[in-house]
């Protein structure tokens, strides 16, 4: 009889953590990831992010990749000027929200996306989820 109690319970638990894993929405960057370029962040973390996640997308493309140095650049906001400007968006050279979602969720999944290490350090407005990368090509 204990046992079918526990199995119960135990059950119970294992539902209700998948309801709440399952129902939470879409994830938003980090409060505090601020934006990338001149006038804003120029080196650390959130700058070799930029550099990373750009480069790859880059790759798929031919394009030439930048030095992954956490330095911000001519080398590097021209690079970001180009994906901007390949995806319709203000090529101003400043990864701002709607910058940060392309890199997050077409970049290196391993280090973009909601669980990776990047996510922490670049702007997003939580709609990243939502876009894909077809305006790439």
């Amino acid at each position: 009889m204990l046992k079918k109690i526990a199995a119960k319970a135990g059950l119970a638990l294992g539902v209700a953590a998948l309801v709440v894993g399952g129902t939470s929405g879409p994830a938003a960057a980090v409060e505090g990831a601020g934006y990338v370029g001149y006038g804003y962040s120029t080196s650390g973390s959130n700058v070799w992010c930029a550099q990373h996640l750009v480069n790859d997308i880059a790759r798929k493309y031919g394009r030439a990749e930048i030095a992954e140095d956490g330095q911000w650049g001519p080398a590097t906001k021209a690079q970001i000027v180009w994906l901007q400007d390949r995806l319709g968006l203000k090529p101003d050279g400043i990864v701002g929200p709607l910058t940060g979602n392309w890199l997050l969720y077409s970049g290196d999944q391993y280090y973009g996306s909601p669980n990776g290490y990047c996510f922490w350090y670049l702007p997003s407005d939580g709609l990243a989820g939502m876009y894909t990368p077809t305006h790439l090509t």
